[in-house]
Protein backbone atom coordinates (compact mmCIF):
# COMPACT_ATOMS: atom_id res chain seq x y z
CA UNK A 1 0.00 0.00 0.00
CA UNK A 2 1.54 3.59 -0.87
CA UNK A 3 0.52 4.77 2.67
CA UNK A 4 3.05 2.02 4.17
CA UNK A 5 5.81 2.99 0.97
CA UNK A 6 9.40 3.60 2.32
CA UNK A 7 10.31 7.48 2.68
CA UNK A 8 12.18 9.64 -0.52
CA UNK A 9 15.55 10.48 1.02
CA UNK A 10 14.10 13.91 0.14
CA UNK A 11 11.68 14.26 2.74
CA UNK A 12 13.81 13.32 5.53
CA UNK A 13 14.28 17.20 6.64
CA UNK A 14 11.01 18.31 6.71
CA UNK A 15 9.48 15.75 8.15
CA UNK A 16 11.98 16.00 10.92
CA UNK A 17 11.70 19.73 11.25
CA UNK A 18 7.82 19.11 10.90
CA UNK A 19 8.01 16.55 14.03
CA UNK A 20 10.12 19.09 15.93
CA UNK A 21 7.58 21.75 15.42
CA UNK A 22 5.07 19.72 16.64
CA UNK A 23 6.65 18.86 19.84
CA UNK A 24 7.41 22.21 20.95
CA UNK A 25 3.54 22.70 19.91
CA UNK A 26 2.22 20.36 21.97
CA UNK A 27 3.86 21.65 24.99
CA UNK A 28 2.50 25.05 24.53
CA UNK A 29 -0.89 23.59 23.41
CA UNK A 30 -2.48 20.17 23.13
CA UNK A 31 -4.79 21.73 20.23
CA UNK A 32 -1.96 22.90 18.18
CA UNK A 33 0.03 19.66 18.88
CA UNK A 34 -3.16 17.92 17.48
CA UNK A 35 -2.34 20.18 14.12
CA UNK A 36 1.22 19.78 14.06
CA UNK A 37 0.78 16.23 13.84
CA UNK A 38 -1.65 15.63 11.21
CA UNK A 39 0.29 18.01 9.23
CA UNK A 40 3.62 15.82 10.32
CA UNK A 41 1.41 12.91 8.95
CA UNK A 42 0.36 14.20 6.01
CA UNK A 43 4.49 15.22 5.27
CA UNK A 44 5.08 11.54 5.59
CA UNK A 45 2.36 10.41 3.08
CA UNK A 46 3.36 13.14 0.29
CA UNK A 47 7.05 11.87 0.35
CA UNK A 48 5.87 8.26 0.05
CA UNK A 49 7.91 6.24 -2.27
CA UNK A 50 6.17 2.64 -3.64
CA UNK A 51 7.98 0.30 -5.22
CA UNK A 52 5.74 0.24 -8.80
CA UNK A 53 5.46 -2.57 -11.45
CA UNK A 54 6.54 -1.15 -14.53
CA UNK A 55 5.63 -2.86 -17.95
CA UNK A 56 8.74 -3.19 -19.97
CA UNK A 57 8.09 -4.56 -23.61
CA UNK A 58 10.53 -2.50 -25.77
CA UNK A 59 8.64 0.70 -27.42
CA UNK A 60 6.19 1.14 -24.43
CA UNK A 61 6.48 5.00 -23.10
CA UNK A 62 5.43 5.24 -19.26
CA UNK A 63 3.97 7.63 -17.54
CA UNK A 64 6.85 9.62 -15.47
CA UNK A 65 4.36 10.93 -12.94
CA UNK A 66 1.28 10.10 -10.47
CA UNK A 67 -0.96 12.65 -11.19
CA UNK A 68 -3.94 13.61 -13.70
CA UNK A 69 -3.91 13.91 -17.11
CA UNK A 70 -5.10 17.89 -17.96
CA UNK A 71 -3.90 18.67 -21.14
CA UNK A 72 -2.79 17.04 -24.34
CA UNK A 73 -2.12 18.81 -27.50
CA UNK A 74 0.77 19.50 -29.80
CA UNK A 75 3.10 21.80 -28.72
CA UNK A 76 6.75 22.97 -28.99
CA UNK A 77 9.05 21.52 -26.64
CA UNK A 78 10.91 24.51 -24.16
CA UNK A 79 13.41 26.98 -25.86
CA UNK A 80 15.84 25.97 -23.86
CA UNK A 81 16.31 22.70 -25.55
CA UNK A 82 16.75 24.42 -29.01
CA UNK A 83 14.09 22.06 -30.49
CA UNK A 84 14.14 22.94 -34.54
CA UNK A 85 11.22 20.68 -35.25
CA UNK A 86 7.75 20.80 -36.26
CA UNK A 87 5.69 21.11 -32.57
CA UNK A 88 4.61 17.72 -30.69
CA UNK A 89 2.42 16.13 -29.33
CA UNK A 90 2.36 16.91 -25.48
CA UNK A 91 0.52 15.12 -22.75
CA UNK A 92 1.01 17.47 -19.38
CA UNK A 93 -0.08 15.80 -16.03
CA UNK A 94 -1.07 17.78 -13.12
CA UNK A 95 0.18 16.44 -9.65
CA UNK A 96 -1.95 17.67 -6.83
CA UNK A 97 -0.75 17.70 -2.80
CA UNK A 98 -2.05 14.30 -1.91
CA UNK A 99 0.05 12.58 -5.03
CA UNK A 100 3.22 10.26 -5.08
CA UNK A 101 5.81 13.19 -5.96
CA UNK A 102 8.61 11.09 -6.97
CA UNK A 103 9.33 10.78 -10.98
CA UNK A 104 10.42 8.30 -13.13
CA UNK A 105 11.97 7.50 -16.49
CA UNK A 106 9.44 6.89 -19.42
CA UNK A 107 11.76 5.05 -21.23
CA UNK A 108 15.27 3.35 -20.88
CA UNK A 109 17.64 5.29 -23.10
CA UNK A 110 20.63 7.68 -22.50
CA UNK A 111 20.16 11.21 -21.10
CA UNK A 112 21.39 13.11 -24.44
CA UNK A 113 20.57 16.27 -22.85
CA UNK A 114 19.59 18.23 -19.54
CA UNK A 115 18.29 21.59 -18.55
CA UNK A 116 17.53 23.27 -15.76
CA UNK A 117 15.79 26.61 -15.66
CA UNK A 118 14.77 28.88 -13.17
CA UNK A 119 11.52 30.48 -13.43
CA UNK A 120 8.03 31.17 -12.22
CA UNK A 121 5.69 29.87 -10.17
CA UNK A 122 2.13 29.77 -11.10
CA UNK A 123 -0.11 27.27 -10.78
CA UNK A 124 0.92 24.01 -12.56
CA UNK A 125 -2.42 23.38 -14.06
CA UNK A 126 -2.52 26.67 -16.38
CA UNK A 127 -1.06 26.44 -19.77
CA UNK A 128 1.52 28.87 -19.10
CA UNK A 129 3.09 26.53 -16.89
CA UNK A 130 5.00 24.66 -19.04
CA UNK A 131 6.19 27.78 -20.72
CA UNK A 132 6.89 30.16 -17.25
CA UNK A 133 7.40 27.90 -14.66
CA UNK A 134 10.55 26.56 -12.89
CA UNK A 135 11.90 23.46 -14.71
CA UNK A 136 14.24 20.61 -15.38
CA UNK A 137 14.04 19.51 -18.95
CA UNK A 138 15.67 15.80 -20.06
CA UNK A 139 15.88 14.43 -23.19
CA UNK A 140 16.32 10.26 -23.47
CA UNK A 141 17.47 8.80 -26.53
CA UNK A 142 16.27 4.89 -26.95
CA UNK A 143 18.88 2.49 -28.43
CA UNK A 144 16.63 2.78 -31.90
CA UNK A 145 17.66 6.81 -31.80
CA UNK A 146 14.24 8.00 -30.82
CA UNK A 147 14.21 10.83 -28.47
CA UNK A 148 11.61 11.26 -25.87
CA UNK A 149 11.45 14.72 -23.61
CA UNK A 150 10.20 15.07 -20.14
CA UNK A 151 9.75 17.90 -17.88
CA UNK A 152 9.43 18.58 -14.26
CA UNK A 153 7.79 21.51 -13.57
CA UNK A 154 7.21 23.52 -10.34
CA UNK A 155 3.94 24.77 -9.48
CA UNK A 156 2.18 27.45 -7.19
CA UNK A 157 3.40 25.72 -4.16
CA UNK A 158 6.51 23.61 -5.39
CA UNK A 159 9.55 25.26 -4.41
CA UNK A 160 12.09 23.01 -5.63
CA UNK A 161 13.07 20.32 -8.25
CA UNK A 162 15.28 17.54 -7.65
CA UNK A 163 16.84 15.39 -10.54
CA UNK A 164 19.19 12.69 -9.78
CA UNK A 165 20.25 11.63 -13.07
CA UNK A 166 22.38 13.77 -16.14
CA UNK A 167 23.26 13.73 -19.50
CA UNK A 168 25.15 10.52 -20.27
CA UNK A 169 23.74 8.79 -17.69
CA UNK A 170 22.03 5.38 -18.85
CA UNK A 171 18.94 4.85 -17.41
CA UNK A 172 15.73 2.28 -17.28
CA UNK A 173 12.21 2.67 -18.25
CA UNK A 174 10.28 2.90 -14.39
CA UNK A 175 13.82 3.98 -12.86
CA UNK A 176 13.58 6.69 -10.11
CA UNK A 177 15.03 9.99 -11.30
CA UNK A 178 13.87 13.10 -9.55
CA UNK A 179 10.98 14.24 -7.06
CA UNK A 180 9.46 17.38 -7.06
CA UNK A 181 8.34 18.99 -4.00
CA UNK A 182 4.52 19.76 -3.09
CA UNK A 183 2.46 20.89 -5.93
CA UNK A 184 3.64 20.16 -9.57
CA UNK A 185 3.57 19.04 -13.17
CA UNK A 186 5.17 16.85 -15.39
CA UNK A 187 4.99 17.62 -19.24
CA UNK A 188 6.20 14.03 -21.74
CA UNK A 189 6.79 15.37 -25.74
CA UNK A 190 5.60 11.82 -27.57
CA UNK A 191 7.77 11.85 -31.32
CA UNK A 192 6.08 13.09 -34.50
CA UNK A 193 3.23 10.02 -35.51
CA UNK A 194 3.05 8.87 -32.29
CA UNK A 195 -0.36 8.61 -30.80
CA UNK A 196 -0.57 8.71 -26.83
CA UNK A 197 -2.76 6.07 -25.29
CA UNK A 198 -4.24 8.13 -22.77
CA UNK A 199 -7.30 10.52 -22.87
CA UNK A 200 -7.35 14.40 -20.60
CA UNK A 201 -9.18 13.34 -17.47
CA UNK A 202 -7.25 9.94 -16.59
CA UNK A 203 -5.24 9.40 -13.46
CA UNK A 204 -1.94 8.32 -13.97
CA UNK A 205 0.32 5.81 -12.28
CA UNK A 206 3.97 6.75 -12.36
CA UNK A 207 6.40 3.86 -13.63
CA UNK A 208 3.05 1.77 -14.44
CA UNK A 209 0.67 3.50 -16.72
CA UNK A 210 1.03 3.40 -20.67
CA UNK A 211 1.36 6.72 -22.29
CA UNK A 212 2.02 5.46 -25.60
CA UNK A 213 3.63 2.66 -27.66
CA UNK A 214 6.07 3.78 -30.47
CA UNK A 215 5.62 0.49 -32.23
CA UNK A 216 1.66 1.12 -32.45
CA UNK A 217 -0.25 2.89 -35.16
CA UNK A 218 -3.44 2.97 -32.48
CA UNK A 219 -5.20 6.02 -33.83
CA UNK A 220 -5.38 8.46 -30.67
CA UNK A 221 -7.68 6.95 -27.79
CA UNK A 222 -10.53 9.22 -27.18
CA UNK A 223 -12.55 9.06 -23.84
CA UNK A 224 -15.75 9.49 -21.60
CA UNK A 225 -16.54 10.89 -18.19
CA UNK A 226 -18.46 7.79 -16.36
CA UNK A 227 -20.58 8.13 -13.61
Amino acid sequence: MNILAPLHPAGWPFVSAFAVITLILSYFSTPLGLIGFVLTLWCVYFFRNPARTTPTREGLVISPADGLVVKIEDAVPPAELNWHGEPLTRVSIFLNVFDVHVNRIPIAGTIVKSHYYPGKFFNASLDKASQFNERNSLVVKTKDGVEILFVQIAGLIARRILCHVKEGSHVQTGQLYGIIRFGSRTDVYLPKGVNPMVCVGQRMIGGETVIADLLSKEPTREGALRP
